[in-house]
C-alpha cells in the first residue's frame, strides 16, 4: 500500500498534573500462593495487585477529572493532555526511536532502564517535568515497585535479547528472564487503570515447531515471548501486541535525539500489517516504533495482536488516519 510520508506534528508544551489521593499497595497479594491458571495456553499467572486508598488526615485534595485537565487548555487534544507514557527498554534499538518520537510530540515520559547513566548520555539533558528516568530491571520483581508507576497512563515495552546465546546473555539476560519473567513482573506492578500496554513481541511465536521458526526457537526465544504475550492477555490490562518481522535499520546509538528522528529506513517505508502470524520478511525499527505509538490512540487496536513488516515504497509516516486504515484492514 503506497502512502505519502508526513512529518510528526509538534504540539504546544503543556504540563498537567492531576492530584491523586495517596495509595497503599497491598503487597501481600504479590504472593505466588494466589496463583491461578491463565486461560490462554495454560500459563500460570498471579492475581492482580489490589490498590486501595490510604486514609489521610486533614482535608483531602480533590482529584481533577480528565475533562477538567483538558479544559485547562483547549488547544491540547484529550489524548495528548492526559498521557504519561512509560517506555520500558528505552535505550534499546526500538526504544530509542520511541522515546525520540514521543518527545517530538511533547508527550510526558518515564523511561525504565537498567542503566540511568547510559540513558542520560543517550538522550541528553531533558526537562524533568517531561522526562523522568527510572532505574529498574524487569527481571527482578523487587525492582518493580508499583509506587514508581502511579499515574502512568500508557506503556510501550520494547525489551528483548538475542535469540541465540551471545554476549548479551551475560548477567542472566536470557529470553526466559527478559521475555517471560520480565514481562510478567512488569505487568504485575502496573496500575489497574492503565489505558494501554503495547508490547513488542515477534512473528513466529505461534509456530515454534515449524520451519524456519524452529531454528529461531532452538533456545526458546519464541516460547518465552509467547508466554509473556499470554500473561499480558490474561492480566485484564488493555493491550496491543506488535509482532515485528526481522528488524532492520539500527539499532541506533546516537547521542542526539534530532539525529535519531532523521534516521533513514532507506526505501523500506511502505507498511504491511497482518494478523494470524502469517507475515514474513523484514521491518524497519522506525516503522515498529511508529506502529507502537500510533496503537496507543486507536481504540479498535485494543486487545488485538498484529504482525508488521515493511517493503520498498512510501509509507504512512506519522499520519494517524493512514495508520488507522492499516490497522483496520490487516492482510
Amino acid at each position: 500500500m503506497a502512502m505519502a510520508l508526513s512529518s510528526s506534528p509538534i504540539v504546544d508544551n503543556l504540563s498537567l498534573k492531576g492530584f491523586r489521593a495517596p495509595l497503599l499497595i497491598d503487597r501481600s497479594l504479590l504472593s505466588f500462593s494466589n496463583a491461578r491458571i491463565c486461560p490462554i495456553a495454560g500459563v500460570s499467572s498471579v492475581g492482580r495487585i489490589a490498590v486501595m486508598p490510604r486514609a489521610v488526615t486533614g482535608e483531602q485534595t480533590p482529584s481533577l477529572t480528565k475533562d477538567d485537565e483538558v479544559a485547562l487548555d483547549d488547544s491540547i487534544s484529550p489524548s495528548q493532555a492526559v498521557k504519561d507514557v512509560l517506555v520500558v527498554g528505552a535505550s534499546g534499538g526500538v526504544g530509542q526511536i520511541v522515546v525520540a518520537s514521543l518527545l517530538d510530540r511533547n508527550i510526558k515520559l518515564r523511561l525504565l532502564v537498567r542503566d540511568p547513566e547510559k540513558a542520560s548520555t543517550l538522550f541528553g539533558k531533558q526537562d524533568e517535568s517531561k522526562v523522568k528516568i527510572l532505574k529498574g530491571d524487569t527481571r527482578n520483581p523487587l525492582d518493580m515497585d508499583p509506587a514508581m508507576f502511579m499515574g502512568i497512563t500508557h506503556v510501550i515495552c520494547c525489551t528483548g535479547t538475542t535469540a541465540f546465546p551471545s554476549k548479551r546473555w551475560g548477567g542472566d539476560n536470557s529470553p526466559e528472564k527478559v521475555d517471560w519473567e520480565g514481562v510478567r513482573n512488569l505487568v504485575l506492578a502496573l496500575p489497574q487503570d492503565l489505558k494501554r500496554f503495547v508490547l513488542v513481541s515477534s512473528i513466529g511465536v505461534t509456530k515454534p515447531s515449524s520451519l524456519p521458526w524452529s531454528i529461531m526457537n532452538l533456545f526458546g526465544v519464541l516460547k518465552y515471548k509467547k508466554m509473556g504475550e499470554d500473561f499480558l492477555c490474561s492480566s485484564g490490562l488493555p493491550f496491543t501486541i506488535i509482532r515485528p518481522c526481522r528488524l532492520t535499520d539500527g539499532p541506533y546509538t546516537s547521542y542526539d535525539l534530532n539525529t535519531l528522528l532523521k534516521a533513514t529506513a532507506g526505501e523500506r517505508r511502505a507498511v504491511t500489517i497482518g494478523q494470524g502470524d502469517k507475515l514474513m520478511g523484514e521491518v524497519s525499527r522506525l516503522v515498529v516504533a511508529e506502529a507502537c505509538i500510533q496503537a496507543l490512540d486507536i481504540d479498535f487496536t485494543q486487545n488485538q495482536i498484529y504482525e508488521i513488516n515493511s517493503v520498498e515504497g512510501e509509507g504512512p509516516g506519522s499520519d494517524p488516519e493512514k495508520w488507522k486504515q492499516l490497522f483496520k484492514f490487516p492482510k
